[in-house]
């Protein structure tokens, strides 16, 4: 027998239905993925299934004495005193003067903390965020329930936490029903996929990577299929104006077969509408962007950053990371200038347009609508050189007409970070640094995000939890890694995990390899450890060449695009056979010369960055010298 079944169930709040005759069924030993946009419906599905809303039609039936705990996106109200306490807190209480139950709730509880690393002695209220979840999943895990259901675990969680969470799940071997923007937490932990689209559930028995290829193929089905509908309908639209022919007798049929398509159409719940966000165009900066040499910064006696030194040129995409609380906003505002370095210098490249993503949404105006948050009163913004209507632009993000003119203190955490990332995007950049952008956005909205910083042609500085959004888009990583220290990595996340020294191996460093460690942090291998060949300069006719590659793409590249264009149309194909070998003849010897003009380009600009990067290694060595 299932642990709960959900049967034709509808729920709605005054408007169209949330969920509207919805069934699903959760057996022993399951972990589910609960899936869909922002505002579909996912947390009340939850909360009906813990027993805190009832549904206005249908049946949520549970297995006889059915124990859940339920893991909420923001903790509860009033929670105070030692971590022992509130953990205890998730038990029913014991009766009074009954030694017996009283030794078990405290076995219960001491086998739960030890479980899970917590301290049965500290102050709830003083701990950290992901100390805070730690401890909410351990009072609902503290009475062995039969389900357990998670709204955004990973939200606000550093990476450390989510990685701790994701293991201590994975062990755990319980039923497990969570909603979660996190790609990688969805992929390791769900085995089966169950998606709110349109008021309806869809099952998808199978893991995330699996589900995301099949509901591609299913979206592009349905599109076809629609079309044809459409189409049908449209033609016996026509057909039915023609008047005297439509009303024989022997054409009734085909009327009623109109009247059945039109009732179709009516009860169809369209797509909704699909986020549009383009970054503004803006006039390109220096080449170097932001260069720090032997910066510090402390708060009394707790180092933040420590003697660091690193140099961002034009389109670099650079991640930062670490455990909350280890200063990475702090790192960012002394690399943008807001905080002056204690010792070391931090300077700026020319021509800087910065756009900065707040995670704490201190730039909103709490008290002023959606549409003066963006605009300040204004009814036109500029995008891209062109006017355009604030209404028009905020539809973009998913803000309809009455709810652009809202006041932002009663949005949703969804609502809001679209409305900033309106905000951000309204202003052209050249810089673009954003703060933990990915809370709670839906998956959808975190993708299309993802794809516009890949598209983006200016330099990014990004702070994030997200491992598949740092391992997608940055080139290069600064993890904040305890003592103010602040190592340098090639590539995502994954490659950081890779290249990180071990504990033992980075014990002790002398100082001229602390020196050597901010710009190399990966240790000497066996393979390595023979003195790299100096590396020599580009000569004045090798700087020429660098300097002339990226005009040279660009012709080519449009010269591709062009010929894209005329091949896609009907005319090349009336004109002969001679234009259409020419014109493939010409694209296959236009993608052998961008293959190498790209290699040309990486080779020169690498063999400029590993001079510059052994000259800093030398000059810092010396320095600690």
């Amino acid at each position: 027998m299932a642990l709960l079944n959900v049967r034709d169930v509808s729920i709605g709040f005054g408007g169209a239905l949330v969920l509207e005759r919805i069934s699903l069924q959760i057996e022993r030993g399951e972990r589910v993925g609960l899936l869909g946009r922002n505002g579909v419906g996912k947390s009340t599905l939850l909360k009906m299934m813990a027993g805190q809303l009832e549904p206005d039609e249908g049946i949520i039936a549970r297995q006889q004495g059915l124990r859940v705990a339920y893991l909420t996106q923001e903790a509860p109200q009033g929670l105070t005193g030692a971590v022992a306490d509130v953990v205890a807190g998730g038990l029913d209480a014991a009766a009074a003067g009954d030694d017996d139950a009283s030794w078990r709730r405290r076995l219960q509880t001491d086998t739960i903390l030890s479980r899970m690393q917590l301290d049965p002695a500290a102050d709830f209220e003083l701990l950290s965020a992901g100390l805070k979840r730690r401890v909410l999943l351990a009072r609902g895990l503290v009475r062995d329930p039969d389900i357990v259901l998670l709204d955004e675990p990973t939200n606000h969680l550093d990476i450390d936490a989510i990685a701790w969470l994701e293991d201590f799940l994975l062990r755990y071997g319980g039923t497990l029903v969570f909603v979660t923007h996190d790609r990688v937490f969805l992929q390791k932990l769900a085995l089966r996929i169950v998606e709110i689209d349109r008021g309806r559930l869809v099952d998808w028995p199978c893991d995330y990577a699996t589900f995301t290829a099949r509901k591609q193929a299913i979206l592009k089905a349905e599109a076809a299929q629609e079309m044809q509908f459409d189409k049908k309908l449209a033609q016996d639209e026509a057909w039915i104006r023609q008047g005297i022919e439509a009303r024989r007798t022997r054409n009734e049929g085909r009327v009623r077969a109109l009247e059945q398509l039109r009732g179709q159409r009516r009860e169809r719940r369209e797509q909704p509408g699909a986020l549009r966000m383009q970054l503004q165009e803006v006039e390109r900066s220096g080449r170097l962007v932001i260069r720090a040499e032997d910066a510090s910064f402390s708060y009394g006696n707790r180092p933040v950053v420590r003697d660091l030194s690193t140099t961002l040129m034009r389109g670099d995409k650079v991640g930062i990371i670490g455990p909350n609380g280890s200063g990475k906003t702090t790192l960012l505002r002394l690399l943008l200038g807001e905080l002056p370095p204690q010792s070391g210098t931090v300077r700026h490249g020319t021509n800087l347009e910065i756009a900065y993503f707040d995670q704490l949404r201190a730039q909103l105006d709490e008290d002023r609508t959606v549409l003066d948050n963006v605009a300040d009163g204004r009814e036109f913004i500029s995008v891209n050189g062109r006017p355009r209507h604030v209404i028009g632009y905020l539809e973009d993000f998913l803000f309809s007409r009455e709810r652009a003119r809202v006041v932002a203190n009663v949005l949703s955490g969804g609502e809001r970070n679209r409305l900033l990332l309106a905000r951000l995007f309204a202003r052209p950049a050249n810089v673009l640094v954003m703060d933990e952008p990915t809370n709670d956005l839906d998956l959808e909205t975190l993708e299309l995000l993802e794809d516009l910083l890949l598209e983006y042609e200016g330099t990014v500085l990004l702070v994030s939890h997200d491992r598949e959004l740092l391992n997608n888009v940055v080139t290069s990583t600064l993890a904040l890694e305890g003592a103010g220290r602040v190592g340098e990595y090639a590539g995502g996340y994954d490659d950081w995990v890779r290249q990180r020294a071990s504990p033992r191996e980075s014990a002790s460093p002398t100082p001229a390899e602390k020196a050597a460690s901010r710009l190399v942090p990966s240790p000497p291998t066996a393979e390595t450890r023979a003195r790299p060949e100096r590396a020599r300069g580009l000569t004045y006719r090798e700087q020429r060449e660098m300097e002339a590659l990226p005009g040279r793409i660009e012709t080519l590249e449009a010269e591709q695009s062009q010929l894209y264009r005329v091949m896609a149309a009907p005319a090349i194909y009336q004109e002969g056979g001679d234009a259409v070998v020419q014109a493939t003849a010409r694209l296959a010897a236009l993608e052998q010369e961008l293959a190498e003009a790209y290699a040309r380009w990486g080779a020169l600009d690498g063999q400029e960055s590993t001079l510059d990067s052994q000259n800093r290694v030398k000059g810092a060595i010396d320095d600690d010298r």
